[in-house]
């Protein structure tokens, strides 16, 4: 077997609806800031609930140029934005690298908003309305085409369509294509926007939340839903160094599971197996890792399982693993998610960092972690794992490792 090469993380970009590009995502989630807000980009007048983090002050012709920028769907227009920041964050002049070489892995849950169009026109049999162009702009795979030929990149090219898991999908098989020598650049991440169709939905099963949003709190009501984007610049410690690039950190592994027999509930087991793996295939130890950004819905069964696998696998060190979730602040930015937690694990494990899970008033027996409540933490942070379950059965982990030379 060749020796893997060592993949690191060159540059992070984010839009969220606590902050767009790095900094300001990042000062967000150090002082606990939440993006939960009245939603404005769709009528929710026939919706129970009216709250979600939404992505209030992005313009995609700051990113892209307006000619352009017409062609694509919100999730796409975030998408590239996101990416435009982790290529300049990571300082890649794109016509010094081979196109060949350069990747783009990414994650959704819905895909774009031309689908939602197209199936409503269907459903009230308009059949003539329907544009053949939004037709081409409704295919799923397009967010993550639209990035590769905005940035011309023509390496492997993947949408992963895992859900709530699909960032940390899109990360761990990036990670593997550099890591084989497949590939020697690759931006890797999720996306999705807010229509009413995800609302509705996640509102039928009851999974929401009123106004906010108590991951591990005992009077948790259910998730926000959320939006944004965010993108990694994955590539090999070889390259990096080669450019004098800065370096966040490793990614040394990834574990997936799939909860086969609970396609709709959280099962402990599944959830453990990922985090097992994770840590087998980094070459780690359980007492290794010092932060788990959780994937801490906010739903009763979530969080409790959750907490429950974290048990099983850290044993009676599971006290001393600070655990957070993000989406108490940002909301659950679906596809995006663990895409967006990426992001924060990176800062955590290069600034020693950990940022809070907010709104946290009532401690739950049955949640029994160090949720690191209320106000972001200063403390060393070797390893962070990065959660990411989905309805489906479908489990994702991924480790992010501090980078030591």
């Amino acid at each position: 077997m060749q020796n893997k090469k060592k993949v690191v993380v060159t540059g992070l970009g984010a839009v969220s609806s606590i902050g767009i590009g790095k900094e300001a995502y990042w000062q967000a989630l150090q002082d606990g800031k939440s993006g939960i807000s009245p939603i404005t980009s769709f009528d929710t007048s026939f919706l129970r609930y009216k709250r979600g983090g939404e992505v209030k002050d992005f313009r995609a012709e700051e990113y892209i140029p307006p000619r352009k920028a017409k062609f694509f769907g919100r999730a796409s227009q975030m998408a590239i934005a996101a990416s435009q920041m982790a290529l300049d964050d990571a300082k890649i002049i794109q016509k010094e690298i081979s196109r060949q070489r350069f990747g783009v892995m990414v994650g959704t849950t819905i895909g774009e908003k031309p689908l939602e169009e197209l199936s409503e026109l269907w459903a009230r049999g308009n059949y003539k309305e329907i544009d053949k162009k939004r037709i081409l702009q409704s295919s799923v795979n397009n967010i993550s085409v639209n990035t590769a030929v905005y940035f011309k990149a023509q390496g492997d090219n993947f949408m992963f369509t895992t859900a709530c898991a699909a960032g940390n999908y899109a990360i761990g098989w990036g990670a593997d294509l550099i890591a084989n020598g497949e590939l020697d650049y690759c931006l890797a991440g999720g996306a999705d926007s807010f229509f009413y169709v995800a609302f509705l939905g996640f509102q039928r099963l009851y999974a929401m939340a009123p106004d906010r949003c108590q991951p591990f709190d005992k009077n948790r009501k259910g998730m926000m839903l959320g939006e944004g984007s965010g993108m990694l610049m994955l590539e090999s410690l070889e390259s990096a160094e080669k450019r004098g690039a800065q370096i966040y950190a490793e990614i040394p592994g990834y574990g997936l599971s799939c909860d086969a027999f609970h396609p709709t509930a959280p099962d402990v087991s599944g959830i453990a197996k990922a985090m097992e793996k994770a840590i087998l295939y980094s070459g780690l130890n359980y007492k290794d890792v010092d932060y788990i950004n959780a994937h801490g819905t906010g739903t009763p069964a979530n969080d409790k399982a959750e907490c429950a696998a974290i048990k099983q696998v850290f044993k009676d060190h599971y006290s001393q693993v600070a655990v957070s979730s993000t989406k108490s602040m940002l909301g659950h930015a679906m596809g995006a998610a663990s895409a967006l937690e990426a992001v924060a694990c990176c800062f955590a494990v290069k600034y020693d960092i950990i940022p809070p899970t907010i709104n946290f008033e009532t401690p739950d027996p049955d949640c029994d972690i160090d949720c690191v409540a209320n106000v972001s933490r200063k403390q060393k942070v070797r390893v962070a794992l990065n959660n990411g379950f989905a309805f489906g059965g479908n489990n994702a982990c991924v480790a992010i490792k501090k980078f030591t030379g």
